[in-house]
């Protein structure tokens, strides 16, 4: 495939201020990308962002730019990323756009794209509005220019949305759920959606100002989350990133349940109800318990490389509908066609209900393994996990650790690292034998 020059595996991302995350930019993409979207259907595009201060100055960069190449444009102010999926699905607009830099502190940004039916941009048509980054900018005739509205009742649409993705039969009355929204884009979505299925609701990190989005809160740092569960003595807490694409939880004792926990919870509940459709995609970081785990219920596991748009190609490549990433990104294709954090959240709370178990009791078919991951830094130039030596040595560990166990030597997408990781039954294995094989690979690292 041609090189990018701008887009990453999840749009275009950095530090506010820098190329490419300057007003600038933000006004040529919004203009290549109407050039590209004008060609066909509504000429409609929405536009979403999370709580970020920099949202303003991107927001009406993109929407100068679309107006420009004679797109309209629906503004839907803070929304999480699946939302703005959503509502390009329902409003029929060729695009969504959303304004995020996910679960990344508040000085950073990005801008990605979803097609109008929900799912990320194809590739040819994001190299496609590459391509058109590079010609001059122009103007459509006056008469011809976008026109912009906001979408006062956005939240409201897409809470009912998400409750509709509830059972009918259930409800939620008599438990008490801790939320930590990050203070993201969920943080006007999640409570309500919980309160009006009958929860009683503790909201934490949920007076985004900001500058205060991920910051020591939200999926990514759950210390607080565990901390509010516990001083309440809630029955679940419930942890989304900045954008709400991610989720984490937390049983009544404190443990925290990662995306891992969560796909197999919501699978073997899939399972009981009749409802799975073959079987679950993680990926190569998925730990090994949940590979048998699931096993032990006979359902199929395969695993994709790292990235939600890996795990989905996976799961359209077999035609399964449940999938999911440790870090917290769960997809539900029967439900929403990318990850959502809200909805992956309702469908545990669903099993608790339908089960009447707590978190811990779903959770207690999957044991995981203890894992142990070092990162090695290596030289520019320098290709150390194809090293003979370093090769042999992976070879040597995973013929002791047999079928209980595995190694995974990954180099880093966005640093010079090489990440080892080791997974076995024993901790002081895992401890020994990545430790071991990082030494090599640092031996050939300059």
């Amino acid at each position: 495939m041609t090189t990018r020059k701008y887009f990453g595996t999840d749009g275009v991302r950095g530090m506010v201020g820098e190329f490419p995350i300057t007003p600038e930019f933000a006004l040529k993409l919004g203009w290549a990308a109407g050039k590209v979207l004008s060609k066909s259907g509504t000429k409609k595009v929405i536009i979403g962002k999370d709580t970020r201060i920099s949202g303003y100055l991107l927001e009406t960069s993109l929407e100068a730019g679309l107006i420009a190449a004679g797109i309209n444009v629906v503004l839907l102010g803070p929304m999480p990323t699946p939302a703005v999926a959503y509502l390009s699905q329902t409003f029929r607009a060729e695009a969504g756009i959303v304004i995020s830099a996910s679960h990344n502190p508040y000085h950073d940004n990005g801008i990605k794209f979803f097609g109008g039916d929900g799912k990320k941009l194809p590739d040819e048509v994001e190299l496609e509005i590459e391509a058109m980054l590079d010609e001059p900018m122009t103007c459509v005739a006056s008469d011809k220019l976008g026109k912009a509205r906001r979408l006062e009742n956005a939240d409201g649409r897409y809470i009912e949305f998400c409750k509709g993705q509830f059972p009918k039969e259930l409800s939620l009355e008599g438990l008490k759920i801790v939320l930590d929204c990050a203070n993201g884009a969920t943080y006007h979505i999640a409570p309500a959606v919980m309160r009006e299925l009958g929860a009683e609701v503790i909201c934490t990190a949920c007076e985004p100002n900001g500058v205060n989005i991920n910051e020591k809160c939200g999926a990514t740092h759950v210390d607080a989350l565990k901390r509010h569960v516990l001083e309440h003595q809630a029955d679940v807490g419930i942890a989304y990133d900045g954008d709400g694409d991610r989720v984490m939880m937390v049983d009544h004792n404190g443990r925290v349940f990662d995306g891992d926990d969560i796909v197999y919870i919501i699978a073997a509940q899939a399972q009981r109800s009749g409802q799975l459709k073959g079987g679950v995609v993680g990926t190569v970081m998925s730990n090994m318990g949940l590979e048998n785990a699931l096993k032990e219920k006979d359902i199929p596991f395969e695993r994709s490389k790292v990235g939600d748009r890996y795990v989905l190609s996976k799961l359209q490549e077999h035609g399964w509908t449940i999938g999911g990433e440790s870090s917290g990104h769960v997809l539900n294709l029967d439900l929403i066609p990318t990850g959502d954090g809200i909805v992956s959240s309702l469908q545990v709370l669903a099993a608790m209900v339908a089960q009447n178990q707590t978190l811990k009791d779903l959770g207690a078919g999957f044991v995981k393994y203890p894992m142990k991951m070092i990162n090695v830094r290596y030289a520019k130039g320098t290709d150390p996990v194809s090293a003979d030596i370093v090769q042999q040595t992976v070879k040597e560990v995973e013929a002791e650790l047999a079928d209980k166990g595995r190694v995974l030597l990954r180099k880093s997408g966005t640093e010079p690292v090489v990440r080892v990781m080791v997974e076995a039954e024993q901790e002081k294995q895992v401890i020994d034998f990545a430790t071991k094989i990082a030494q090599v690979v640092e031996s050939v690292s300059n």
